[in-house]
């Protein structure tokens, strides 16, 4: 049984040693120089001190010397936190407050920007760190210390206060989800996947793993790139990409533009997506297009490592119906409770919760917040049995297969980033002149209304030095006075009718 995932890296480099594990537009590295580097990061970490489960974090371009770097932090025994190099300074500094990292590892291009995160006798270096001697006894001795519930690694989702969460994911739930989506999928080392969500984001995770486990190759798609499908396809035509986990929103832009038309991507056999709903229209397009895929509607929060159902499509759908969410993922436990915490009947709705060793260790350095979202479960009131209350309804239909059916607070999944609406009203009421900010989700649009003396233009500006582009409304609408209700609150049902583009 897999222990750490460092046990996926070393088997590959056994039986893989010169095949190709990872290509960025620059080069690529074989497992064996992979393996050799990830050690070398390792060691170097080691002698600089760090210890069994300090958090280190990656501010890395999505290129392949992140590899590297997540699995040198691995090997010396930390937890990794990737980040965005292109977020504001002021959004990734309250980040850096919460997690208290002892190092930022990063490279020359991105000095300046880790100088505006931490000292620069905080900062390491990912090109000495390569440069650095294996010691393959020290990282041994770290390894026999280490068991599967360690944390692996930290994503950064949004918060309702302004302050970011960070989730913390264990080896052993990397490793359940890796071994099940490797089993339905019958993944092989003949896999060539192709990487579309940034590393920061959880979306990233099966590209990581299911690669490394497998002795599958991964190419890594430029972000920039994803703004012409045309080319990303071609690249997949060209370099004969098998297999893909991409969020919907890549998928709808390219069965938009008719990209699909233009470039025959019949080379794809599995085709997964995860991370916010993939409409019918657009899936449909994609099964005309690329017929002979399999394609697999997956479901969950970063809180339980990337996946928690998971639906293996095998019929048509109208225009009118949605994908459902399917079935749970092994050693996972889905509960859909009512108000009153009991389990709803078929057809009734209610939340999705969700119990197993996917599920997060918790919030890093934030107890209240854990203790909020990570619950006993109502149903074995006798023993310890936590489950994380996901705030997403869900119903059972009649062919006992889940179905989304929305949120049930201000939380909204947008071009497959999970985003705390709260979030961007503390961001706008903290520009100077805002007095009051609510955010609503319109028409798959983030829209922003708010009172106060700042144009739109000027509020749009200040935003963009706090939030990240993905988390900028694309609607902002100046009132006189926000609309309160009786109990002294924005009034959002109000706000939710709305008539936009009218003052």
């Amino acid at each position: 049984m897999y222990k750490s995932v460092l046990d996926y890296l070393e088997q590959s480099e056994s039986g893989f040693p010169h095949k190709t594990a990872v290509t960025d537009i620059n080069g690529s590295y074989t497992y064996a120089q992979l393996a050799d580097k990830a050690r070398r990061t390792g060691t170097y970490l080691l002698q600089k001190g760090l210890h069994d489960n300090d958090v280190v974090v990656v501010l890395l371009d999505k290129e392949k010397t992140a590899f590297p770097a997540f699995w040198g932090i691995t090997y010396a025994g930390g937890i990794y936190c990737p980040l965005d190099c292109h977020a504001p300074a002021k959004r990734l500094n309250l980040i850096m407050d919460v997690l208290q990292p002892v190092y930022v590892l990063t490279d020359e291009a991105n000095r300046a920007k880790a100088l505006e995160l931490a000292p620069s006798d905080r900062l390491l270096f990912i090109e000495n760190a390569l440069r650095a001697p294996a010691d393959r006894d020290a990282l041994s001795t770290v390894q026999s210390r280490r068991i599967d519930t360690d944390p692996l690694y930290i994503i950064c989702t949004s918060g309702s206060t302004g302050v970011p969460k960070g989730v913390v994911i264990s080896h052993r739930a990397v490793i359940d989800f890796t071994e099940e989506a490797s089993q339905v999928m019958e993944f092989t080392d003949k896999e060539v996947f192709a990487n579309q969500a940034p590393f920061y984001f959880d979306a990233s995770v099966p590209d990581l793993y299911c690669t490394i486990r497998n002795g599958a190759s991964l190419h890594i798609i430029p972000e920039s790139w994803f703004t012409f499908p045309i080319q990303v396809l071609e690249y997949i035509r060209e370099h004969n990409i098998n297999a893909l986990f991409w969020v919907p929103s890549a998928l709808i832009v390219a069965a938009n533009l008719r990209a699909l038309r233009e470039v025959d991507v019949t080379c794809l056999k599995k085709i997964m997506f995860c991370g916010e709903v993939m409409p019918v229209k657009q899936y449909n397009i994609w099964k005309k297009y690329v017929p002979d895929a399999v394609y697999v509607n997956y479901y969950g929060p970063s809180e339980t490592t990337y996946a928690s159902t998971y639906y293996i499509i095998d019929r048509e759908f109208d225009e009118n119906e949605s994908l459902p969410i399917g079935h749970a993922a092994v050693n996972t436990g889905v509960l859909i409770l009512n108000e009153e915490d009991r389990p709803c009947e078929p057809g009734e709705t209610g939340e999705l919760c969700i119990r197993g060793s996917g599920v997060s260790l918790g919030y890093y350095n934030n107890p209240e917040k854990t203790r909020e979202a990570f619950v006993q479960n109502p149903l074995s009131p006798f023993y310890r049995d936590i489950m994380y209350r996901t705030g997403d309804l869900v119903r059972e239909n009649e062919r006992g297969e889940i179905e989304y059916v929305g949120r049930r607070d201000f939380q909204i999944k947008h071009m497959g980033y999970r985003i705390e609406l709260g979030e961007i009203e503390s961001a706008a009421t903290s520009c100077k002149g805002i007095d009051r900010a609510c955010c609503l989700y319109r028409d798959n649009r983030i829209c922003l209304f708010y009172e106060g003396k700042l144009t739109e233009d000027s509020l749009r500006e200040a935003l963009t030095g706090r939030l990240p582009e993905y988390m900028l409304p694309q609607i902002y609408i100046a009132l006189e006075k926000m609309p309160m209700n009786a109990n002294g609150k924005i009034d959002r049902v109000y706000l939710k009718e709305y008539r936009l583009g009218t003052k």
